[in-house]
């Protein structure tokens, strides 16, 4: 499973491949923003998606309305790993469509937890 991970923080992105690799999982692209993660998808088989909410150019939010309204990525699994924890942000991204949510900081459990209830519905 190929998984595309967004975030403006290279160091944030490398925290999340790493989490990625001791759960299993690593074959990865990376997007350091929404209009780049876009690009990527256009671009690269991609079957999961992992995102910030707070990024230039195009925040996680904008970036999963992007993905909900093409037909060619609508039906992809995505998890959005951020530090906004307000009842009313989740409900704003689950509203964009998003399938789980992460609030900052992690463990790998709750990382592998995630991408298994996205998978599995």
């Amino acid at each position: 499973m190929r998984i595309l991970v967004v975030d403006d923080s290279s160091t944030m992105r490398r925290i999340i491949i790493n989490t990625l690799n001791k759960i299993g999982y690593s074959d990865y692209a990376e997007a350091s923003n929404g209009r780049e993660g876009v690009e990527k998808l256009a671009s690269d088989a991609i079957d999961m998606i992992i995102t910030d909410w707070n990024m230039p150019e195009m925040s996680g939010v904008d970036f999963i309305r992007a993905v909900r309204a093409n037909d060619q990525t609508k039906h992809l699994p995505v998890i959005m790993v951020t530090t906004n924890a307000a009842q009313e942000d989740i409900v704003q991204a689950l509203d964009a469509g998003v399938n789980n949510y992460v609030v900052k900081p992690f463990t790998p459990d709750t990382i592998r937890e995630r991408i298994q209830a996205a998978i599995h519905g």
